[in-house]
């Protein structure tokens, strides 16, 4: 391992690092607003990049600077990385104080390099704040849910980084040091030390990269199958879910239930209140409906005003309960203008029953709510 440079490995991965800091800068210009977290991954590799290149100047540039100053850009680099997380996982950063503590911790470091030279404390501080960012970093993406290989990979990383730096703090109390010891020295701890922290930080933004790539497709998923207004699920998402749910009942012998609303006299909404206030009163009607609905029910915009819901393990009794709850609960009145429902209602049958059918005869039933005065449930 004497053979490797560190100087060399510090360059190096802090050019790939500088590089993947561009990468993340236009994935923020071309991914929706609504993944956060881009610009502060961006900014923390820039800042990483720059604290590298002035620790490579070690004996070349001035101690305050390639000392002092790259510890205090690495350390706010890494916290830069911790804030970019928290904004991506929808938690609020707290800069002030954790600014602070590093800046104090910084002078404090000006003071063992300037005043009192002393590598060994300068090594206790810089491995300290180094694992103490890395564990509380590795423990807001570990918490994040199910782990995926993206963020499996980003938690993976940071432990290992602690894991080095923890190891590295121990051994500097455990191991003499030489008399001549400084940053750039052979030995093996040392190397671990450094090309520990250089690798994790290019693997953390490869994890990066891959965790906004994630979110990108989970928000186009939910896009595909979402109406845009009223987050109800598409007309091509309640076909497949009934069809699935359809043929699931056939081999099992259950039943399900498919309704049909529309939402009577809209037009008059609109024409009223205008399409602002019609537009509240679909998003209104859909927030209803899923209050009343169990977590495998569905509910889907079939156009307009039109609505489904399908009603997984739902008998007729049962289906016309619900069908009831809905009508009463859209005659409330409400922030939106007062718009009454009509539902029309069947479930499946035991033989050879298809989607067509179903649609069929809920439509009839819908049609005969309609017909009879509105603001009801007919059942087939």
């Amino acid at each position: 391992m004497t053979d490797i440079d560190p100087r060399t490995v510090l360059l190096l991965t802090g050019i790939m690092g500088g590089l993947m800091s561009l990468v993340l800068y236009a994935l923020k210009r071309n991914y929706p607003a609504s993944i956060q977290g881009l610009g502060e991954w961006s900014a923390a590799l820039l800042v990483l990049f720059v604290g590298g290149l002035l620790v490579a100047g070690r004996g070349k540039l001035p101690d305050l600077v390639s000392i002092s100053v790259s510890s205090y850009l690495l350390w706010c680099g890494q916290y830069l990385a911790y804030v970019g997380s928290q904004r991506f996982f929808g938690a609020s950063p707290r800069v002030a104080p954790w600014l602070a503590s590093i800046t104090g911790l910084a002078l404090v470091q000006v003071w063992f390099t300037l005043v009192e030279p002393s590598y060994h404390m300068r090594l206790v501080l810089t491995t300290g704040v180094t694992a103490g960012l890395s564990g509380v970093h590795a423990w807001l993406v570990a918490r994040q849910g199910s782990i995926t290989f993206a963020r499996g990979l980003a938690a993976g990383v940071l432990l290992l980084l602690l894991a080095a730096q923890v190891m590295r703090l121990v051994t500097s109390f455990t191991v003499p040091f030489p008399a001549n010891a400084e940053f750039f020295d052979t030995s093996s701890l040392q190397l671990i030390y450094i090309t520990s922290f250089a690798f994790s930080v290019l693997l953390f933004s490869i994890s990066a990269v891959l965790m906004a790539t994630d979110r990108l497709r989970i928000e186009l998923e939910h896009l595909a199958n979402h109406d845009s207004l009223t987050n109800a699920l598409t007309r091509r998402h309640m076909d497949d879910a009934c069809r699935s749910e359809l043929e699931r009942c056939r081999r099992h012998g259950r039943s399900m239930a498919l309704l049909i609303m529309d939402m009577d006299h809209f037009k008059a909404v609109n024409d009223s209140y205008g399409h602002q206030a019609g537009d509240q009163a679909l998003i209104s009607f859909v927030a209803r409906v899923n209050a009343l609905l169990r977590e495998p029910d569905q509910l889907g915009r079939f156009g307009g005003e039109e609505f489904v819901a399908l009603l997984p393990d739902t008998a007729l009794d049962e289906a016309l309960a619900v069908a009831e709850r809905i009508r009463d609960a859209c005659t409330l009145a409400g922030p939106a203008p007062a718009c009454t429902v009509s539902i029309g209602l069947t479930t499946n049958r035991k033989d050879n029953d298809t989607m067509d059918k179903l649609l069929a005869r809920a439509d009839a039933a819908l049609y005969r709510a309609k017909a009879a005065g509105r603001n009801r449930v007919e059942s087939a």
